[in-house]
């Protein structure tokens, strides 16, 4: 319709396009459809494999991989169930004022200290980031508190339990496991004490403390997150580790394992890249018999601490400047640790 100046009216009602303003949003995509878009992907994938993948593989290779990865993830279930367990109820129910009378008030004294509490948060290390944001909320010392996110996923009682599981002929992987980890979290909180800067560091807003039936659906909700996140790590670190087993040509792994610096960067850049949670990750570091003890020491002090999950969390709780320097730090002083313990100690 138009009006006697031949131009639209506002009340125009005609079969045109409208104006990207008037345009009603995109519907997303309900949880039926996206189902069904993964199923078609998967089908897809499956379908490609079995006509070019399937006829191009040994059967023999397939089942130790097969092999490897379930051995890998039958052992490490039930330490994980039970740490998540443990972590999401000392989450919910341990009061925040807890942190703050057994910490000394001098923030030097309080980094070991934080560092020994550690053992008392079984649990995938997901949770300590939380934990330890919580902890700076409520007035704990940041270095206190860093220390406390480090030790706590590689000290605890489950965590080394399970090392000794995994390592049942070599205790002394247990004791190198502690001693460094708890070496490397100490040094860790000093050194951000001695040089850190607060405008590195956001530290989070004061969350509200959870009573009566909230704690028990906080210990629900922790419990949901943790074994959901938890559970995936592991599975994609059991297929990393199989595959690394079958795949990689012997000579290759032989050659980098032959070389002590080499095969400890190698598997501590391992432990980045395959984020596996602590729980699960001595049992990884087991099935890679290649290695030398030190370079698997490597691996499993500097997993907990420094991966790709937790330099995610990390980012997102206390700001990119602050990941950009305790990240590397973390790293640097895990490799080191790690050399010095093995070689003394293994």
């Amino acid at each position: 319709m138009t009006d006697r100046a031949g131009t639209r009216t506002a009340d125009a009602r005609d079969d045109g396009p409208l104006p990207p303003s008037d345009r009603p949003p995109p519907r997303p995509l309900g949880p039926e459809t996206r189902a069904l878009a993964a199923f078609a992907v998967l089908a897809a994938v499956l379908a490609v494999g079995r006509i070019w993948v399937a006829p191009r593989v040994d059967a023999g290779a397939v089942d130790t991989w097969t092999t490897i990865f379930v051995a890998i993830c039958v052992q490490a279930l039930p330490f994980l169930v039970f740490g998540v367990t443990l972590s999401a109820a000392i989450t919910a129910f341990v009061p925040p004022s807890f942190w703050n009378r057994v910490l000394p008030r001098s923030a030097g004294a309080a980094v070991p200290v934080a560092g020994a509490m550690g053992a008392v948060l079984p649990g995938c290390e997901c949770a300590s980031v939380p934990v330890a944001g919580g902890l700076m909320a409520r007035g704990v010392a940041p270095a206190a508190a860093l220390t406390f996110l480090l030790a706590a996923p590689a000290i605890n009682p489950i965590v080394l339990i399970a090392t000794a599981v995994a390592f049942p002929d070599a205790p002394e992987m247990v004791i190198g496991r502690f001693g460094a980890s708890l070496i490397v979290a100490v040094l860790a909180g000093w050194a951000w004490l001695f040089f850190g800067k607060g405008e590195w560091l956001r530290i989070p807003a004061r969350p509200a403390v959870a009573t009566g039936a909230a704690r028990w659906e906080a210990f629900r909700q922790a419990m949901r997150h943790d074994i959901m996140h938890a559970g995936g790590f592991l599975v994609v670190g059991g297929v990393a580790a199989a595959t690394i087993n079958v795949a990689v040509p012997a000579g290759w792994v032989s050659g980098v394992a032959g070389i002590p610096l080499v095969s400890v960067l190698t598997l501590a850049l391992l432990a980045v890249l395959m984020s596996i949670c602590s729980e699960a990750d001595a049992f990884v570091a087991a099935s890679l018999s290649q290695f030398s003890p030190t370079a698997k020491l490597a691996f499993l002090v500097v997993g907990p601490m420094v991966d790709l999950k937790l330099i995610a969390l990390q980012t997102g709780f206390f700001g990119r400047r602050f990941a950009v320097r305790f990240v590397p730090l973390t790293f640097a002083l895990a490799v080191l640790v790690s050399l010095a313990v093995g070689g003394i100690l293994l």
